[in-house]
């Protein structure tokens, strides 16, 4: 098996495996009273991210020659990767839901970065086609992820504005 096929593999049963943890989470969210926002623009993230990956499957040669360096870069996405999802446990889905009552979290890569998992994205989208020198196609998904992006980031600061202004009224609140 090639190395392309087999991050591919790896990459989509992590994917896999992410949208059956982000289900589990987003029905018991909905039922504790969370609202989904953006629910519009989600089947265009969800085809973006599948298109990303058929066409490295499609456009970049099986024996392509893997940048070991740029492999490891895309590993290290996957721990930063990792690192969101362990600090949003529960709260972490791929869709936008918001519990009104609960306080926003700020531990962990939210201490640094208001929406740490789109960077991850983005840079997996650029890194990964790159390491099997198609820069063709990360080059037309980064551009494709920034217009998809733009609009959810706007809908989640729109989602969690209310809990954003109240918890600078508070001041630092200890996050779930």
């Amino acid at each position: 098996m090639s190395v392309l096929w087999a991050v591919l593999i790896l990459v989509a049963l992590q994917r896999l495996g992410e949208l059956v943890y982000a289900r589990r989470n987003t029905r018991r969210l909905l039922a504790e009273g969370g609202q989904e926002i953006g629910a519009g623009h989600y089947p265009l993230l969800v085809g973006l991210h599948t298109l990303w990956l058929l066409a490295l499957l499609v456009f970049v040669p099986a024996d392509a020659p893997a940048s070991w360096p740029l492999l490891g870069v895309f590993l290290v996405l996957q721990l930063l990767r990792l690192w969101v999802l362990i600090t949003l446990g529960r709260y972490w889905t791929t869709r936008i839901i918001t519990l009104p009552d609960v306080p926003l979290v700020r531990k962990g890569p939210y201490r640094l970065f208001r929406h740490p998992n789109y960077l991850v994205v983005a840079g997996e989208i650029l890194v990964l086609p790159l390491a099997f020198g198609a820069w063709e196609i990360a080059l037309a998904f980064s551009v494709a992820n920034a217009i998809v992006l733009a609009v959810r980031i706007s809908c989640e600061e729109r989602a969690i504005a209310p809990r954003r202004s109240e918890s600078l009224k508070t001041g630092p609140v200890k996050s779930p």
